[in-house]
């Protein structure tokens, strides 16, 4: 079990006086990078930001992230040229974070996407080079344009021939997270460390030991929730197991996943907090609703699936929808926000990056695509802006270049990436 950054300690090769020193833009501090996805687009009359800073006006859509505005960018009329004109869904979702040219049948053919380009640089240096969860299971089989739904299942990429496999059980997710395999399962992990912690506090100042307190308080409140989902999955696998069905083809919650939506995205978003706070991973991403979801929002009093709801992309039920997925990025900025290291905050040594793979449901138009960014991304990266790429030029509003802004920024100096071998202006 790592710790957070402790000013009494030293860590990540440097002093902790160091450290303190240099504050949140420091290289001292791990730079850690999560992506948030949504799948077909957001309701376009309620996305919008307009000023600067504290001044910055939000719309209704991106309301949750009032509190953080002077660390949020709203990045407007970004798009993947390679994604245009192939179709809809799969061919607007294979290569959002790779901007490379997708290939139709049955051999899957991509290109690596940018969380997994930057694991290979800095996951060297952490136990799990990333984290990729999903809150929603991924479909089999082709689309009506010829494309493979897998394109529309997953966004991160190994490689051109492979996505990286979705992580959807949150038990699983903590257990990689805390290296609990055999009986460890069953064991408090808290209660596997607390001699140590118990040493360690006497050796910390009272301000780090009142972090630590409120770490371990952190994830026992996280093993709680996780002790009944495992139960549940267990259950599951029983079940599939008798009725001799394999558990993907069974539907929520009968296949261990939680019942509630709010109660998966949440548990995911604290495990990507423990993961960047524990610097037990720096790279995270999370598929909150596929491309073609399937997902139902009952909480919201809705009845139609996510799908066929983004068709009517204007309504209030599908704003409602949108407001939701953006509140978890929100959620999970506050958490990392509230985490100290140094003079700053775990989230000032972030970037989170939210994206869907079209403007629209309506029309299914992605000759642009919604973008927000959250965290200064230790000091190299500005916030509390509006950026508008619209009228730029197709060559300077790719995706990919954001990309290559954000690799920069992560130590990676890369010539060209995707389509892009420029980068945003203005970023």
């Amino acid at each position: 079990m790592a710790l957070p950054w402790l000013e009494s300690l030293s860590g990540w090769g440097v002093s902790a006086a160091a450290a303190a020193e240099t504050g949140p833009g420091a290289t001292a501090f791990p730079q850690r990078f999560g992506v948030f996805f949504m799948g077909n687009g957001i309701s376009p009359n309620n996305w919008s930001a307009q000023g600067d800073g504290a001044e910055m006006q939000l719309s209704k859509t991106l309301s949750p992230l009032e509190p953080l505005k002077g660390k949020l960018n709203v990045i407007h009329g970004l798009f993947n040229k390679t994604a245009t004109g192939q179709g809809i869904h799969p061919a607007m979702t294979g290569q959002l974070l790779s901007g490379a040219q997708i290939s139709k049948g049955a051999i899957i053919h991509s290109g690596i996407s940018v969380d997994q380009m930057i694991a290979r640089h800095v996951g060297q240096n952490t136990l799990q080079p990333s984290m990729v969860l999903a809150c929603e299971q991924p479909m089999s089989g082709y689309h009506e344009s010829n494309f493979s739904n897998a394109y529309s299942s997953h966004i991160s990429w190994e490689n051109a021939d492979s996505p990286v496999p979705n992580e959807m059980y949150p038990s699983l997710a903590f257990d990689s997270l805390f290296g609990n395999g055999g009986s460890q399962r069953n064991l408090s992990v808290l209660d596997r460390v607390k001699d140590h912690a118990t040493k360690l506090e006497r050796k910390i100042s009272a301000t780090d030991k009142g972090k630590l307190d409120e770490y371990l308080s952190s994830v026992r409140d996280v093993e709680k929730s996780i002790e009944r989902m495992r139960a549940d999955k267990d259950k599951a696998e029983t079940r599939a197991r008798d009725k001799g069905q394999p558990m993907f083809t069974m539907k929520r919650p009968e296949n261990g996943l939680p019942e509630d939506l709010r109660d998966h995205a949440r548990l995911m978003c604290d495990i990507i907090a423990l993961g960047f706070q524990t610097d037990k991973t720096r790279v995270a991403s999370l598929l909150l609703a596929r491309d073609l979801s399937a997902l139902y929002y009952p909480f919201l009093g809705l009845k139609e699936a996510h799908h066929g709801l983004s068709h009517n992309a204007t309504s209030d039920g599908y704003e409602s929808i949108s407001r939701f997925h953006v509140s978890q990025l929100a959620y999970l900025a506050k958490r990392l926000d509230e985490m100290p290291e140094g003079e700053g905050s775990v989230l000032d040594n972030t970037c989170l990056m939210f994206i869907s793979n079209m403007w629209t449901g309506t029309g299914h138009d992605n000759r642009k695509v919604p973008v927000l960014t959250v965290g200064g991304l230790g000091g190299t990266l500005k916030t509390g802006r509006s950026l508008n790429y619209l009228e730029a030029g197709d060559e300077k509003r790719k995706l990919c270049s954001l990309y290559l802004g954000i690799t920069d920024r992560m130590g990676l100096g890369l010539n060209h990436f995707g389509d892009a071998d420029t980068r945003l202006v203005g970023l």
